[in-house]
């Protein structure tokens, strides 16, 4: 298993696996709902309006490349029926998100919601979907990220994640969480889960990759800029997140 992901990380660098060209990095179609696995990407308005930095926004940091990759690695590698020419960016208060099992936040950090999209997505996360949070990291970012999830679930109690959890073992067996280092500082990461009831032995509503930019190491596999074996296990971690939202 571990040597055929490393070829489908060089068939990824090349823009083809399965003989499927990628959609051009500029544009990535939007596919209409068919029942098959479609990565969703949450979009939200930075404070006051204003863009984060010198990229438009914070929530499309990585796009379109990252959803691209991992989607096509789910689809070789798993038993899931992938949508792998598009994916869906879809606001907290979209109709259709509750389409879709599991939805990636990028920047949480420079997050802030509205009370209509406070209310959607708590309904969303209630009825049984699961959020996963990339790319933010430091003190100022996390007490953003917390008091923005507080308005979503108010009596959120976040769980540092144990090795053990299932979430680390839905598909590969990750045994080394801290290899995946954040790609551009060498930070170790924190894993935080907010469960059902907050009862850890319910499911995980949410997960935090905090102090670590994974999507970073999808983006940008194969084309030399970080460790083979690091972006293979950032891969692992992704491909683990989506069966675990399947599947609970």
């Amino acid at each position: 298993m571990v040597r055929w992901l490393q070829w489908l990380l060089i068939l990824v660098s090349f823009g083809v696996v399965g003989g499927q060209p990628l959609p051009p990095s500029g544009r990535t179609l939007s596919p209409p709902y068919d029942g098959r696995f479609t990565f969703v990407r949450l979009r939200w308005r930075p404070e006051g309006g204003r863009s984060r930095g010198f990229w438009n926004s914070a929530w499309d940091h990585d796009y379109p490349r990252a959803e691209q990759h991992l989607s096509q690695i789910l689809s070789e590698l798993t038993g899931l029926d992938v949508q792998t020419q598009g994916s869906r960016v879809l606001a907290l208060d979209d109709p259709e998100l509750f389409r879709y099992p599991i939805a990636f936040m990028w920047e949480p950090g420079f997050w802030v919601l509205s009370d209509g999209e406070a209310a959607a997505f708590r309904a969303y996360l209630l009825k049984g979907g699961f959020a996963v949070f990339e790319d933010f990291d430091g003190a100022a970012q996390w007490a953003n990220f917390e008091s923005q999830v507080r308005r979503v679930l108010p009596e959120a109690r976040f769980v540092r994640l144990e090795r053990s959890h299932s979430i680390f073992r839905a598909f590969f067996e990750l045994r080394d969480l801290d290899a995946i280092v954040h790609p551009m500082n060498g930070m170790r990461p924190s894993y935080l889960g907010v469960f059902e009831d907050n009862d850890p032995a319910k499911r995980l509503m949410l997960v935090a990759n905090f102090d670590n930019d994974v999507p970073e190491y999808w983006e940008w596999s194969g084309q030399g800029l970080f460790p083979f074996d690091t972006s293979n296990e950032a891969y692992k971690l992704g491909v683990n997140y989506t069966i675990y939202g399947h599947t609970h």
